[in-house]
Formats: structure tokens, C-alpha cells, sequence
């Protein structure tokens, strides 16, 4: 987010539309939703975050306790259970698409 001024980036009727409301102040003007990026995909967090999901889900399927999830991850319980509860579910949606798909 970089500082710009309107008086060199705006129509003159739209920034003297603007001054009615606000004058010499700072002014955030959000992206399109269309165009904004989701959570952490700018860099890389949400990609890590899927990647380090289906690692515990593939190690919970693989015979890995909770426990040993819990101690391996530094996540609680609660943690651990929504994540392969979440990652079933999407696994589900996903052979389900496939099968739809192949009809």
C-alpha cells in the first residue's frame, strides 16, 4: 500500500466530491473484491498451512495417534481432530466431484 495524491490521481470533480467529506486527511480505498487475494496467498502461508494438513492427515491414516499428532505439531487436540476431520471431508467432496464428473 503506497501513499498517492488525489489531486494527481483523480478527476477534479471527483476530488472536489471527495473534499465534502474529508479534506488533508489519510483515505484507505479498498481493492475490488474480485481482484483481492484470500488469506496468506501473497506469501505462501495458505499453500504451507494445506501442505502441513495433509501431511497430519496422511500420518493419521498411515496409524499416527493423536497424541503423537499433538506432541509432533505443537497443536492441540481440538487442532488436530478439525484438521482430519476437514481434510476427510474435502478428500470426500473431491472423489465425489470425480465420480460426477466421469457420468
Amino acid at each position: 500500500m503506497h501513499y498517492k495524491n488525489g489531486k494527481e490521481i483523480l478527476p477534479a470533480e471527483l476530488l472536489v466530491e471527495l473534499q465534502k467529506y474529508i479534506q488533508g486527511e489519510l483515505i484507505y480505498i479498498p481493492r475490488e473484491e474480485t481482484t483481492r487475494k484470500a488469506w496468506g496467498e501473497n506469501n505462501g502461508t495458505r499453500e504451507n498451512i494445506r501442505k502441513r494438513n495433509n501431511e497430519i492427515y496422511k500420518f493419521y491414516k498411515e496409524g499416527y495417534t493423536v497424541s503423537e499428532l499433538m506432541s509432533s505439531y505443537n497443536l492441540s487436540e481440538d487442532s488436530i481432530r478439525k484438521i482430519i476431520n476437514k481434510v476427510n471431508k474435502d478428500l470426500k467432496s473431491c472423489n465425489r466431484d470425480r465420480e460426477l464428473a466421469a457420468v
